[in-house]
């Protein structure tokens, strides 16, 4: 077993290599190397709570970009009451009818919050515009309007960083296509990922023209290429220490278990259900 998964990864890294065209990141090394940052991000989140800072992380991309995978990398040994995920469905009718950024605004962080956003306000630029779920005329007022809504939002305190996650159309197809043949990843095929797939130069029109209306001096765009899932994962992870250097932590003293007394009760033979032990 432990072979075929060893056989397997020297596959998908002799197939990375060969897309990105430079070596990339062995399993241990990866590992490794995303232990150190986890490290970096546990301190990162005492940081935020005792700053009381306000976060907000967007993550754009194409289907299949890898946006789902590096919000995990950076939220997997985090506290889920500091680093909290938003990922919206389809609006409600009554939402529709709301003024546009109206849905998002509950969501922002408070003091002592890392909220990120697993596709955001930005869906209007990309797929509400290329699926027709919405007109020229509010696609242009959105790309007018978004900067002066995210200057307020800098304003008010909030630290706000845009990721795009660049892939190629070969590498998305791969990924799409992988997912169709693993039961585990089939929820993360929807219709709409089909009827998009066939539109990748609308796709891009539309990122372009919303970098070119929304990268603004205080909520600039950071593009990664994540043609190599491990790699953008951490230059991602690396890339939020940077732009949230740490100052100094409030010292903590050494963490002793406390000393605990059992027997004083003892347990009812109660009639309870448990679990089948199959494995």
């Amino acid at each position: 077993m432990g072979k075929g998964k060893d056989k397997r990864e020297a596959e998908k890294a002799e197939r990375e290599t060969l897309a990105t065209g430079s070596s990339v990141l062995g399993r241990k090394e990866y590992e490794h190397a995303l232990e150190e940052l986890h490290v970096e991000l546990v301190k990162l989140q005492q940081w935020v709570v005792q700053e009381g800072l306000k976060v907000c992380i967007l993550f754009e991309g194409r289907d299949g970009a890898g946006k789902g995978g590096t919000i995990k990398a950076i939220t997997e040994r985090v506290s889920p009451r500091v680093f909290r995920v938003v990922a919206l469905p389809a609006p409600t009718e009554r939402e529709k009818s709301q003024m546009y950024i109206q849905r998002y605004i509950p969501h922002l962080p408070a003091a002592g919050e890392v909220v990120i956003f697993d596709r955001s306000w930005y869906n209007r630029a990309g797929v509400e515009r290329v699926m027709g779920f919405c007109s020229e005329k509010d696609v242009r007022w959105f790309l007018e309007t978004a900067p002066q809504t995210e200057f307020a939002m800098v304003k008010s305190g909030i630290i706000l960083l845009k990721y795009w996650l660049e892939v190629s159309p070969e590498e998305q197809e791969r990924r799409l296509s992988a997912r169709i043949d693993d039961g585990r990843k089939l929820w993360k095929l929807s219709p709409m990922d089909l009827k998009s797939f066939d539109r990748w130069d609308d796709y891009t029109e539309a990122r372009d023209d919303m970098f070119e209306a929304t990268d603004t001096e205080w909520a600039p765009w950071y593009v990664a290429r994540s043609e190599n899932k491990k790699q953008v994962r951490l230059n991602v992870i690396s890339h939020i220490l940077e732009r949230l250097p740490l100052g100094k932590l409030e010292k903590q003293g050494k963490i002793e278990l406390p000393e605990r007394k059992i027997g004083r009760y003892t347990p009812k033979a109660l009639p309870l259900k448990f679990v089948p032990e199959r494995f």
